[in-house]
């Protein structure tokens, strides 16, 4: 993919996690005391990744998972434990290394492993995979890049494609309107809250795309974190 807005706010996303904000995502991911907003985060997280594990099977031995946008490692873990073989890849190396570090002291004796790599979600040369999540990895992209991903996963993708997005709500566009304001320094690279219907319109137009269909949808809301999950099956 070589459109300019993606290349563009994956290189900010990049910046932010890997310089600006891998303190405090690495406090938020641990058992870490936090402020109240920053609570209600955690257990919508917690929240969701359980229910994209929920929505895979149960054993995973012998199947090829990609975990895009892994971040601290805990989806890859939990996949690994119940025998796939993860690829766990994040735009940034610092959150990599820790996911590694962790998933060292975590990861107990399975027929899973997990291959920890820094880059781009979107590399052909990872291979391709039975199943792919990606949990919070797309929700800072506009609609037709999310498209433009998906379109570029599903390729190398058999069974299918488990992501979530920001739903378009009247809390997140006052947040992302408010978040605006912020020095420039100080700005996390901003969610693209998504309307729902408009997302699953350009699916379902989507040459490329017409091989799948919209399965299970969840939404996740606690606090200052809502994120919702869709499912995309193989025909």
């Amino acid at each position: 993919m070589t459109d300019f807005s993606y290349l563009q706010r994956r290189i900010e996303i990049e910046t932010y996690f890997d310089r600006t904000a891998v303190e405090a995502w690495k406090r938020l991911t641990s058992d870490a005391p936090v402020g109240r907003i920053r609570a209600t985060v955690r257990a919508g997280r917690d929240q969701m990744r359980a229910t994209l594990l929920d929505w895979l099977p149960g054993d995973l031995t012998g199947a090829r998972l990609l975990d895009a946008g892994c971040g601290t490692g805990a989806l890859a873990v939990a996949a690994a434990e119940r025998g796939a073989s993860v690829v766990a890849i994040d735009l940034s190396p610092n959150l990599v290394q820790l996911a590694r570090e962790r998933a060292s002291s975590r990861f107990g004796t399975t027929s899973g492993s997990i291959d920890f790599r820094s880059g781009d979600m979107l590399d052909p040369a990872l291979g391709n995979f039975d199943f792919v999540v990606g949990m919070d990895s797309l929700i800072h992209y506009q609609v037709r890049d999310v498209v433009a991903v998906l379109d570029q996963i599903t390729q190398r993708t058999r069974h299918a494609v488990l992501f979530t997005y920001a739903p378009r709500t009247p809390l997140l566009a006052m947040m992302h309107a408010v978040g605006r304001f912020f020095p420039k320094s100080d700005r996390a690279p901003s969610i693209e809250p998504l309307a729902t219907r408009q997302l699953l319109a350009l699916i379902a137009g989507h040459d490329q795309l017409g091989q799948w269909h919209a399965g299970r949808t969840q939404r996740v809301a606690r606090g200052f974190y809502t994120s919702q999950a869709l499912e995309l099956v193989r025909k």
